[in-house]
This record gives structure tokens, sequence and C-alpha cells, in this order.
């Protein structure tokens, strides 16, 4: 079974849907609403219940892209929401886990300082926020890191203190920050790619 891409239908690329209301992007509103309670449970040391919401969190970012695909509901808002869900549980996740010391410093600099160049980039660029199709390796990268955190955080609950759910967690993470800067590097380029062909058609197009 396919976990990249499952849901897709045989013979061509699905309608984009111009209304927001789809259950593809109900999900991801879930999504987004499992963040401040994520940060919520870990401040109450409640790791368990923090756990288990960053399952949903990590689970809910196949779901609603297999139900786009599986019920043809791929949207012009999902096709942004999507991504900045991804990211804003990304970031959030990591500042909360170094803050509370369950993480490094270095997976917050990984994650947030490629970010914040980017953001930087597309409003020198194009004077606004940019979406960029998603690529495989940036799909595999939020996986890693969607996998990772869980395990991190379960070695905090009481009775998975073993030190190779530790390990393993560490392991994920640290490869999904390797592909996240990977990710950054192609979503760097690609901006740059589109900066440049605008301005050429710009330039070919007669006053």
């Amino acid at each position: 079974m396919r976990l990249i891409g499952a849901g897709g239908r045989p013979g061509g690329d699905a309608t984009v849907l111009t209304t927001a209301w789809t259950l593809p992007n109900l999900v991801t509103i879930v999504r987004f609403l499992g963040v401040p309670l994520f940060v919520w449970f870990i401040t109450q040391q409640r790791y368990g219940a923090a756990v288990i919401t960053l399952v949903v969190i990590g689970s809910t970012d196949w779901v609603d892209g297999y139900l786009a695909r599986r019920l043809n509901q791929v949207s012009v808002v999902g096709k942004w929401l999507d991504p900045v869900a991804d990211r804003t549980a990304l970031i959030v996740v990591a500042v909360t886990f170094v803050v509370d010391g369950i993480a490094p410093a270095w997976l917050v600099w990984t994650i947030v300082i490629p970010d914040l160049i980017l953001i930087i980039n597309a409003l020198v660029l194009f004077r606004g926020p940019l979406h960029l199709p998603v690529i495989t390796v940036g799909k595999i990268r939020t996986a890693l890191l969607l996998v990772g955190a869980p395990l991190l955080l379960l070695h905090e609950v009481e009775g998975f203190e073993q030190d190779w759910i530790s390990g393993l967690a560490q392991v994920l993470l640290a490869a999904g920050c390797v592909l996240h800067l990977v990710a950054f590097v192609a979503y760097f380029m690609a901006a740059h790619r589109k900066y440049r062909l605008e301005r050429a058609e710009q330039q070919s197009c007669p006053p």
C-alpha cells in the first residue's frame, strides 16, 4: 500500500475545488487545534496525553491528503492550508520540546532558521507568501519528524524510559532535520526559478 500519494485515482489530475468547506480541510483544522492542546498538556507535564495528541496531529497529515485524493476534494485552500499546518505544528512542537528540556536546541534552529529564510525570500521576491507544490522529500521529512517527536516524548512517560526509544527517536529526528535542509534548498531554488520565469514573461509581454 502506498503511503505517499495514497488515495489517488487513476486517469489524470482531479478537479481543484474553490470551496474551502471540504472534509480534508476540516481534518487539517483539527491539526491546527491539536497544537495548542499539545502545548497545554506539556505545560501540565501530562506527557501521556501529549503523546496521544501528537500522534493524532501526525496522523491527520496523512489522512487529509488521502481524503482529498480519494474523495476528489483537492481544493485551492487545502493546497496552502495543509503545508501551513505542517509548518506550524513542526515549529511549535520543536520549540515546546526545547523549552521543556525534552530535545536539544539544534532541533529548533534546524527547523526554524530555514523556514524563516524561505519566508523572507518570498517576501523579497514576491512581496508576499509563496505557495509551492509540496515535494516528496518534504513529505518524507514531515513524516520522520512527526514519528520521531512522539517517540521522543514517549520516553518521558512513566514505564517507557527505555534507551532504545530515545535512541530511535533521535535517529528519526536527525534524519528528518537533514531532509528538512534538503527540502529547504529545493524550495529556495524553486522560488528563484519561478521568480526568473515570471520576470521573463513580464519582459516578453508588450507594454
